[in-house]
This record gives C-alpha cells, sequence and structure tokens, in this order.
C-alpha cells in the first residue's frame, strides 16, 4: 500500500503535473486527479512509483524520439493553506498596553 493515494491528493487540492524527461521536448500536462481516480481506484498510490509506468510522452512517441522517463511535479493548494492559516492565526497588535 502506497504512502499517498488518489484520494488524498485530490483532497489536499494538489494539482499534478506530468513533465518528459526527454531534453528535445519537456512536455508538461496537468493531470485530472478525478478522472485518474475514476479509472484506477481511490486506493491508487499518487506516488512516483506508482504513477511512472502509466505516461508515455505522445509527441515524443510521434516523433519516434527514444523514451525518456517521466517526472512528476505536485503544487500544493497554497492559497487553501494561507486561508486556512490566517483564520487560525490570532493577528498581534501592536498597541503599547
Amino acid at each position: 500500500m502506497s504512502l499517498k493515494t488518489l484520494v488524498d491528493t485530490l483532497a489536499a487540492r494538489e494539482n499534478v503535473y506530468v513533465n518528459c524527461g526527454h531534453p528535445m521536448c519537456c512536455k508538461s500536462t496537468r493531470l485530472d486527479i478525478a478522472a485518474l481516480i475514476d479509472r484506477l481506484g481511490p486506493d491508487h498510490g499518487s506516488m512516483h512509483q506508482d504513477l511512472v509506468g502509466l505516461f508515455v510522452c505522445a509527441d515524443c512517441k510521434a516523433a519516434s524520439r527514444d523514451r525518456r522517463p517521466v517526472f512528476f511535479t505536485f503544487v500544493p493548494d497554497y492559497q487553501g493553506q494561507d486561508e486556512a492559516r490566517s483564520r487560525r492565526a490570532s493577528r498581534p497588535t501592536f498597541e503599547r498596553g
């Protein structure tokens, strides 16, 4: 069992990008996590080793370039984290007591 599942990634509102490792391409595509859950199931892992075998760069395949490994970029939901932090953090006052 993977440490992090697709449902965990969706709940964290993370954006996941799959990136081509070929230096002539370097294409990056945002993944639809909900569609991956429908296809692979909610308990499928979302770590690199869980996803790397599922993706091949279509542009490189069409251009007959040699196959290079893909890699993933996970971008956290910074706006949601900032909003949660601002709701729970008390604002200091700078008044003299």
